[in-house]
């Protein structure tokens, strides 16, 4: 039997586990990350990368590989409605409704003017041998896969754990001073009392993975397309391009049929379910996985448990709407990981990593809500064209010739089905909810202030440097070099942005810098200053005078701010870094 110390141990090797890995690295936290299975995902799974994940990917210096492999915007930016794929009958191939989502068509600039970056298609499959390149890359001999912890215990001041290699046997006793559970709930949570809340499973999907030549009827440009058969609702079902080509050129498919009990169908059986739905009675299907999965809204009642501490699936379940469930599992490890280095390296008391728990767990809370609102009102959509499973299958046929039909009649129908497909904007064009969550409670220094109105559907986002909230983007410019405020914060550093006027806070920052052995950069926006705001867009996101100062922690939330000058910069800075560090 082996032995190993190492200040972390990540349980799962999954999107978030790897990306802790990534992260903890940049972090310079000496880590070991084990998963049991061989390899990384061998089927598609999440598949939509939202603007806040793709901005930490750039800030880790892994946007570009990912985009290297990723559908464009332009690839995917619009969800459909349509009966059937292909066919030649009255009702076949008809195009109910599409809108523009996730920041395709009409919503491009509106997201551009958001963030650096724009949302991306790549799924899981796909995603995870990147994630799983650069973590071995920045921690050689590390990340093991085909480990399995078989146990562990909290001893108090360490943890404890087994590692056992799925090749060979062997047994590794892991020393520890924290644990990350990123295992999808399999062990780590419920061994130290964690409990998932929330209803029993709602309802069993069936999922179809395959491969098919669709290029001749395939729309390109399209998310996901919603089927709505026209007479049996166990065909409704919703198709999903699964790369790695993309458009009329993609290879794989993804299917998830209507709710229904599980175990309806195996890879051969499903071949002629798939040929029905699509109406393409000959066509060539590869069938590689059926699963059948229950559709969760869960959160864990509790984000650490001494030196346990969970992340991504392990502390949150939602439906797939809204495309939230690898994205918070990610931004989970990006909030972590600052936390756990500052603690590790003695700049800050252990009482940091609760803020974990206290900053995460809403944002949480939120979003499987907002996922589960999301879909119920999917099917309210669906029930607005009478193509939902409470049309009876007799009335289906006659509910789709009414909304086809090209009388005043028709019009009316379709004038009322439009007002109902626009509340789906709260489900593909939740731009705030991408970049807009914040933090309440944790580690930062409220300032009195309220947060910013959200729109109801969050639709839009409103930028603020309100303490919590993400840093505000807007493009500066030095040296000809145009970069985002974003790119101004370091994976390890914190950052004082300020105005002009700012002199005498960069000044203060190097003082205090050196009292709590933390890096701080200074930076002054505007004339005169380290960078220019060529646009007009920091000065119109900043709520800062010239002469005031914004506090960035490494993870791109804004920690304190000074609305204008002080005194006493040294002393207020000095407070605040003792506030977020508990010092």
């Amino acid at each position: 039997m082996g032995a190993i110390e190492v200040p972390v141990l990540i349980v799962g090797g999954g999107g978030c586990g790897l990306s802790a890995s990534v992260f903890l690295s940049d972090q310079g936290v000496d880590h070991l990350l084990v998963e049991r299975h061989p390899d990384t995902s061998r089927v598609p799974k999440a598949h939509y990368l939202n603007q806040r994940t793709m901005e930490i990917f750039r800030q880790h210096g892994v946007a570009d590989d990912v985009l290297a492999e990723a559908a464009p915007l332009e690839k995917f930016g619009k969800v459909r409605w349509q009966t059937t794929l292909a066919g030649d009958g009255p009702l076949d191939r008809r195009l109910i409704h599409e809108m523009d989502a996730f920041g395709g068509g009409a919503l491009r600039e509106t997201y551009a003017a958001a963030g650096p970056l724009l949302p991306a298609k790549l799924p899981q499959m796909w995603l995870e041998p990147i994630l799983r390149r650069h973590a071995e890359e920045r921690n050689p001999g590390r990340v093991l896969f085909h480990h399995e912890v078989t146990s562990f215990s909290d001893e108090g001041d360490h943890v404890v754990a087994e590692v056992r290699n799925l090749d060979t046997g062997e047994i590794t006793t892991v020393t520890s001073q924290y644990l990350i559970g990123a295992d999808g709930g399999r062990m780590v949570g419920a061994a130290v009392g964690i409990e998932m809340q929330g209803p029993p499973g709602l309802v069993n999907t069936t999922t179809v993975y395959f491969s098919a030549d669709l290029s001749e009827w395939w729309e390109e440009g399209t998310l996901i397309t919603h089927f709505l058969s026209p007479e049996d609702p166990d065909l409704s079902s919703n198709l999903i391009e699964m790369g790695p080509s993309w458009g009329k050129d993609c290879e794989q498919w993804g299917l998830h049929f209507a709710p229904g009990p599980p175990g309806r169908w195996d890879n051969e059986t499903v071949v002629p379910r798939i040929r029905e739905l699509l109406r393409i009675p000959d066509l060539e299907v590869t069938v590689h996985k059926v699963t059948d999965w229950i559709v969760h809204a869960h959160l864990a009642d509790r984000y650490r448990v001494g030196r346990v501490l969970i992340a991504g699936d392990a502390a949150h379940r939602q439906p797939p709407a809204v495309g939230l469930g690898l994205n918070t599992g990610i931004q989970d490890a990006h909030n972590l990981a600052w936390k756990l280095a500052a603690v590790l390296d003695g700049r800050a008391d252990d009482s940091l990593i609760d803020t974990y728990e206290s900053e995460r767990r809403p944002v949480g809370r939120e979003n499987v809500d907002w996922a589960v609102s999301a879909a119920t009102h999917h099917q309210a959509v669906i029930d607005a064209v009478g193509a939902g499973h409470n049309t009876p299958a007799g009335r289906r046929k006659q509910r789709l010739e009414a909304y086809f039909d090209p009388s005043p009649l028709g019009d009316t129908v379709r004038a009322r089905a439009l007002e109902i497909f626009h509340t789906h904007r709260g489900g593909c064009q939740s731009l705030d909810m991408e970049v807009g969550f914040h933090y309440e409670d944790g580690a930062l220094v409220p300032d009195g202030t309220e947060p910013p109105a959200r729109v109801p559907m969050r639709n839009e986002h409103r930028p603020t440097s309100r303490p919590g909230h993400r840093l505000p983007h807007a493009w500066i410019t030095r040296d000809g070099r145009r970069l985002s405020t974003l790119d101004l914060t370091g994976r390890t550093d914190f950052t004082l942005l300020t105005g002009p006027e700012g002199t005498p806070w960069c000044e203060a920052a190097a003082r205090v810098a050196e009292k709590f052995s933390v890096r701080i950069a200074a930076v002054r926006i505007g004339a005169g200053g380290d960078y220019a705001d060529t646009d007009g867009g920091w000065a119109a996101a900043r709520e800062i005078t010239d002469a005031g100062a914004i506090l960035v922690r490494p993870d791109q939330h804004v920690a304190w701010r000074s609305t204008g000058g002080s005194e006493n910069p040294e002393q207020a800075l000095a407070e605040a870094f003792a506030a977020v560090l508990d010092r």
